[in-house]
């Protein structure tokens, strides 16, 4: 027994944790093609949308996400898709949850939903809002109730909208914050048009169990985020959970729609960070 066990210690030291996580070593080789990569530009900021869209384009990196309509074109330009667009200004402690804010927010996606379909963007974000007292029930009620009044224009129009699962931690009373709370909203509304935006980072702090989830649950999920736990962070041997593994898992779903990296880059050179997690993630 003694024996085996320095045998495999052995092993162990031949190929370091981090090794796991080195994705293709050859950074000069082009990605796989399983996964479409996109990225949150909120993340690289203080780059420049220009600059930064044409280091993505390098990468071999599909979409750059999260962007507001007047910078759909500048990514268009480079090459890039916008793999999720914003529809409105309402943030995220007020969304679908309260009756009164529907008027607005029905008024801003419809208004949306079709410069979207022209520009190629696939899905619209939208939030739950915060409970602030009310119920897991009450908010379910409210939020399908302004949803169904943009599936008609979002059928139409071929627009997906993705309602994003979020940790209640952080984000503090955010309602929609476990993903079964989520399905449930997708049965009621009851249309392909209406997604979840799974969240790694947030689901992993909210409910852990992250392939097991993504496999119940695939069919509702539209969008897919990055991110290291804990901090949101690198996705790589820093953090807890084992991208590589949840990205085959979510392959076997049969998902083909994007993965998009949210993590906040710890080390000085953010796209080499960005290149190493594409890698990571390209299975």
């Amino acid at each position: 027994m003694i024996g085996k066990v320095a045998g495999a210690a052995v092993v162990t030291a031949a190929t370091p944790l981090n090794s796991v996580f080195a994705g293709n070593s050859d950074l000069s080789a082009p990605l796989k093609g399983n996964i479409h990569h996109s990225v949150s530009q909120w993340c690289y900021d203080d780059i420049p949308l220009e600059d930064f869209a044409k280091a993505c384009k390098e990468m071999g990196i599909e979409s750059i996400e999260l962007l507001g309509e007047k910078d759909w074109a500048t990514v268009s330009k480079a090459g890039l898709k916008c793999a999720v667009g914003y529809a409105t200004d309402m943030g995220i402690p007020k969304g679908f949850n309260r009756i009164e804010n529907h008027d607005k927010l029905i008024s801003d996606f419809e208004a949306m939903i079709p410069k979207a379909a022209a520009a190629g963007v696939p899905n619209l974000i939208c939030f739950s809002g915060n409970r602030e007292g009310q119920s897991e029930h009450d908010g379910l009620i409210n939020c399908a109730k302004g949803l169904r009044k943009l599936i008609p224009t979002a059928e139409k129009y071929g627009v997906t909208i993705i309602i994003e699962l979020l940790n209640s931690i952080g984000h503090k009373d955010y309602q929609c914050d476990k993903t079964s709370w989520g399905a449930v909203l997708c049965e009621m509304v009851g249309s392909e048009r209406l997604k979840l935006l799974y969240d790694i980072y947030h689901m992993q702090i909210m409910e852990g169990n992250v392939i097991e989830t993504i496999t119940k649950y695939s069919s509702y999920i539209g969008h897919i985020h990055t991110g290291g736990v804990p901090g949101r962070n690198e996705i790589d041997e820093t953090q807890e959970l084992n991208y590589p593994a949840i990205m085959r898992a979510l392959l076997k779903t049969g998902y083909k729609g994007y993965v998009g990296q949210e993590f906040v880059p710890l080390q000085k050179d953010k796209l080499e960070s960005l290149r190493k997690c594409i890698r990571i993630c390209d299975v």
